[in-house]
């Protein structure tokens, strides 16, 4: 029996990309994607697409409504998008509370469910400075929490989490998705769900900067 691995899609070029790897690493792969109350689906449909691109046959979309109290502007249409960048200091407003951590105790039940050997996560702490749960300490943590709270942890047998983009600079995760044959073309980084990329939120403004310095103008939408 092949070795598993659950692999968070969000449809953005990061979790895409970390599934790629998950794929070339020998797993069969389980995609889960959530909707969690954020403002627009588009995420969700290129999560879909993306899983079918890559050959991913089993995919989960499960609904937690995140919006029910709100705290970020990715699920609150009151508060305003990002466009200009935010302070090295400073928690960004696209933070979703406590989002990471709900999706990966909800992988973890997945995983343990499925038998799957590891979690694969798209997190990268290098350019969206200020996420506190896309940091390395805070899977280390999580790692310790997954060991000591289910049956296959007691055993010794639980589910690794890996975060294959953590220190990588987003130009790299480029060139990594591009060797990986990952259709870039169909994800989706926006803050915004237009029929097209908006170009100027802070999401589109570091991915497009990525593609053009890894030499991919073509992929980029710039406004």
């Amino acid at each position: 029996m092949n070795k598993k691995a659950i692999v968070l899609l969000s449809g953005g070029l990061d979790s895409a990309t970390s599934g790629a790897i998950a794929l070339k690493e020998g797993y069969d792969v389980i995609a889960l994607s959530f909707r969690y109350g954020q403002r627009h689906l588009k995420e969700l449909e290129a999560s879909r697409n993306v899983a079918e691109a890559l050959g991913i046959k089993e995919h989960y979309i499960i609904d937690v409504n995140l919006s029910l109290w709100g705290g970020s502007s990715l699920t609150d249409a009151t508060m305003n998008i990002p466009k200009d960048g935010v302070k090295a200091d400073e928690i960004p407003s696209t933070y979703v509370p406590g989002r990471n951590t709900v999706f990966i105790a909800i992988a973890l039940s997945l995983a343990e469910a499925k038998g799957a050997e590891a979690i694969y996560l798209g997190i990268n702490a290098v350019d969206y400075s200020g996420y506190p749960d896309c940091r390395p300490e805070y899977l280390t943590a999580f790692q310790n929490l997954a060991n000591l709270s289910s049956k296959v942890g007691i055993e010794g047998k639980s589910p690794q989490l890996i975060a294959p983009l953590v220190t990588l600079s987003k130009v790299e995760i480029v060139q990594r998705a591009i060797a990986l044959n990952v259709p870039i073309e169909k994800t989706w980084s926006c803050y915004q769900g237009g029929e097209t990329p908006c170009g100027v939120c802070d999401s589109c403004r570091i991915r497009n900067k990525a593609l053009i310095d890894a030499g991919y103008p073509e992929l980029a939408v710039v406004k």
